[in-house]
């Protein structure tokens, strides 16, 4: 049986989560987000899910992509995780908000 987790099936994952982190951020402001745990939490839980889906890519495909911040995004997961209660939420709203739509597009490409 062929394994149909493929690179095409992570990064499908990868574009999801990333569509619904800009669907939810869209209008958030950065005080809207401080004051919303449900919102934080979805969307840190997202990020996890970016982290954990690209790191199952293949070096392959990896390599393919240079370009893109492979260890940034790994550590993501390692951040959120482990510093969750030390998590500086201004960091946090500025990865969702300009660094999540910049990669989406790269990955697009």
């Amino acid at each position: 049986m062929v394994n149909p987790k493929n690179d095409r099936y992570y990064l499908d994952r990868l574009l999801n989560d990333l569509s619904t982190i800009e669907r939810h951020m869209a209008h958030a402001t950065e005080e809207r987000f401080a004051a919303d745990e449900v919102l934080q939490d979805a969307m840190m839980f997202r990020l996890i899910q970016v982290s954990e889906n690209t790191r199952k890519l293949t070096d392959a495909f990896k390599a393919c992509y240079p370009q893109m911040p492979w260890s940034d995004v790994y550590g993501l997961r390692n951040w959120i995780v482990h510093d969750y209660g030390a998590v500086d939420l201004r960091i946090v709203y500025v990865t969702l908000t300009k660094d999540i739509p910049q990669l989406k597009k790269l990955l697009e490409q």
